[in-house]
């Protein structure tokens, strides 16, 4: 079953449930994919689909971080909640060591040292780890590593 399908799945479940929630979150989700594949004429396959979900994520969390500077609980923990239902269409993420294994790898193979060479890494690493972990942690952890 392809990501689409299950999240389409889900949506009646949750509203077979009554879980506005929940139901509001996918009901996004899938108008998301849709307005992706009417602009791009195209028909969004799985990894197409994880783009999207990973975007979402990150708008969401840039919200979250933004309603709590702003003393706005109550639509953080709203945030949050999308966040969680829409994980679960993601592939597990890498742990900060598995990650670190990666960088680690490509950083040696590649001879790269410095600061100079951050694009470069990122560029080499990227796709290693594409979906599976945040890159704004990725970068990090490259930058960390470049430094010492």
């Amino acid at each position: 079953m392809s990501i689409k399908d299950q999240i389409t799945s889900d949506m009646r479940d949750a509203m077979r449930a009554h879980e506005k929630e929940k139901l509001s979150a996918l009901r996004m989700l899938l108008s998301s994919i849709k307005q992706k594949e009417v602009d791009g004429q195209i028909v969004a396959d799985d990894a197409a689909i994880q783009q999207i979900i990973a975007k979402l994520i990150k708008q969401r969390n840039d919200s979250v971080e933004q309603y709590t500077k702003g003393g706005r609980e109550d639509l953080a923990a709203k945030e949050a909640a999308e966040i969680e239902f829409f994980k679960v269409y993601l592939p597990a993420q890498l742990s900060d060591s598995e990650l670190e294994a990666v960088i680690d790898e490509v950083l040696a193979g590649a001879g790269l040292g410095g600061m100079a060479a951050m694009g470069k890494a990122m560029g080499l690493v990227k796709p290693k780890v594409a979906g599976k972990a945040d890159m704004g942690r990725v970068s990090a952890l490259i930058k960390a590593k470049l430094t010492q």
